[in-house]
């Protein structure tokens, strides 16, 4: 989508720019996201319009693998949310949130992690009916990075609420 296009139908969406009533879920891949993402930011924001912008990092990064069963790269998932929030970051604005799709359960639906999923290992624990999951080791590893990483940047503003 280009920047006209987005502000276009953001104010078509919400013509009274009401906070809260439009989410924009960005979902690219985190090439795409270091290279289209500012040019979205910016144009929402020079328009002046009131926007959360939310991460989907599941479903830009969905492959085939060999066996010919979907999955999804842990490492492409970790990378297109670094992108999403490198990009807030450097354009001064703020990442909203983000969608993962997960389970508790030990599955082997996703490759790579800490426990390196491989394709072979997909067979074996691949319980989804849809679309991959994120496994329980493979959940907490992206959350606790996430988790990491706001509270550094709130520490570095000096809002440390725990004062």
């Amino acid at each position: 989508m280009d920047t006209k296009e987005l502000v276009n139908l953001c104010e078509t969406l919400n013509p009274h720019n009401k906070p809260g009533r439009l989410t924009i879920i960005t979902r690219m891949g985190a090439d795409n996201m270091q290279l289209k993402l500012p040019h979205l930011i910016r144009a929402v924001h020079q328009a002046g319009l009131i926007v959360t912008w939310v991460s989907d990092p599941m479903h830009g990064n969905t492959i085939k693998a060999p066996s010919g069963l979907k999955t999804r790269s842990f490492d492409a998932i970790r990378a297109e949310l670094r992108a999403f929030f490198d990009v807030h970051e450097q354009e001064g604005s703020y990442p909203g949130g983000v969608h993962l799709e997960m389970t508790g359960q030990n599955v082997t639906e996703c490759i790579g992690g800490s426990k390196a999923v491989t394709f072979e290992d997909l067979n074996s624990r691949y319980h989804t009916h849809c679309d991959p999951r994120l496994n329980a080791s493979q959940s907490l590893k992206l959350v606790f990075a996430i988790a990491e990483r706001l509270r550094k940047k709130r520490l570095k503003s000096g809002n440390d609420f725990q004062r």
